[in-house]
């Protein structure tokens, strides 16, 4: 069984990934012009990184819809994103879903998760701005990323947890927990 990816381990992939986009833009840029190289970049190593996080998972289930959804959603985001924003945030919405779903059972986890996406991108934007070089910038964010790993599989509210223990007949913890179960149930299908 596959252990769960660690910080060194993303910190290496993001070593690689970094160097890769970085060598692989400037490669192309100078034999096509930077026009969609970026986008291409972006959709490259973003699918680099969903394929190393869907190889870490112990989930088996809906790896090849995963990888087809994907694909889909990133064909028509490279043809109707009109900003190349747009389209960077798109394609790490789409990694932060496929973490959340192979890697989280709580709500609480994949929250937390979004929120380090978010911090990766400040990153990246900031690392840009200082340096203006790609490389720093993928390593920026992909090394933020690592600390995905860090984020505990389930994070569980203890206020929520004697609330639900001492109201059993209240109808919105009941919700909740139904919700809750429901959410488990369908990322682990």
């Amino acid at each position: 069984m596959k252990k769960r990816p660690d910080f060194f381990e993303g910190a290496g992939l993001a070593l690689i990934v970094s160097i890769v986009g970085a060598v692989g833009f400037f490669g192309l840029s100078t034999l096509f012009g930077s026009t969609g190289i970026f986008r291409l970049t972006i959709a490259v190593l973003s699918l680099i990184y969903i394929l190393y996080i869907l190889s870490r998972s112990h989930e088996r289930v809906g790896r090849v819809t995963v990888v087809t959804g994907w694909l889909f959603i990133a064909g028509i985001n490279w043809i109707f994103a009109p900003s190349l924003l747009l389209y960077l945030v798109i394609h790490l919405i789409m990694i932060w879903l496929i973490r959340s779903l192979y890697f989280y059972s709580s709500l609480l986890s994949s929250l937390a998760d979004f929120c380090l996406t978010g911090f990766s991108l400040a990153a990246a934007v900031w690392a840009w701005s200082m340096s203006q070089s790609l490389l720093l910038s993928f390593w920026c964010f992909f090394l933020v990323q690592a600390l995905f790993s860090l984020i505990p599989s389930q994070i569980k509210n203890n206020k929520s947890k004697a609330t639900t223990n001492a109201h059993p007949q209240d109808s919105f913890e009941r919700a909740h927990q139904l919700a809750e179960k429901t959410l488990r149930k369908m990322t682990t299908l």
